[in-house]
């Protein structure tokens, strides 16, 4: 079973990619002191956390010119601790912190369960999960990071939006007739 973590003062929280476009890996980082704590999302996930983010910052209280920590990078080598499957936010009104809660994918092998464990709650593996308590300024860091390895990407198609390789693809709106 994977680590757990709470941590709920962070002097960073960072995301990156590692790789070429179309084979990059995103990560997901938070540093507290001398510690690193690194996980493994997806591109979609990165993007989704910040445009909810972003909405969420514009929602609550505070003053607009938030210092946002720049030149701040992915530490590598990055070694996730653990894959995120799915990603919750919240903030606390009280702390004036917003709250993102990474879960563990968890994945079950079919053969391993028969019919009536597969029915069973109490056969459910729960993943691990991580806590991190974000200052407005980290969320406002988070976001441009984001943007920035989000949109370093491989450039998307003008008529299907799919990410185009260096030679093209073949699009679904010409039926894979034509490569665009």
């Amino acid at each position: 079973m994977s680590t757990s973590f709470d941590l709920p003062d962070l002097d960073h929280f960072i995301t990156g990619a590692v790789g070429e476009p179309g084979s990059r890996v995103f990560y997901l980082q938070a540093v507290a002191g001398s510690h690193v704590f690194t996980l493994r999302l997806e591109k979609l996930q990165v993007a989704t956390l910040a445009d909810y983010l972003t909405a969420l910052l514009a929602d609550i209280p505070g003053p607009a010119d938030r210092e946002i920590p720049t030149n701040i990078g992915l530490i590598e080598p990055a070694v996730a601790e653990w894959v995120v499957g799915q990603i919750g936010v919240a903030y606390d009104e009280t702390t004036h912190r917003i709250i993102v809660v990474a879960q563990e994918m968890v994945s079950l092998d079919q053969d391993d369960l028969d019919q009536e464990d597969a029915l069973d709650p109490d056969t459910l593996v729960e993943g691990a999960t991580a806590s991190f308590r974000l200052t407005p300024a980290q969320v406002a860091a988070f976001i441009r990071q984001a943007g920035a390895a989000v949109s370093a990407g491989r450039p998307a198609c003008m008529l299907c939006g799919r990410p185009m390789d260096p030679e093209g693809h073949v699009c679904i709106k010409t039926n894979g007739h034509k490569p665009h």
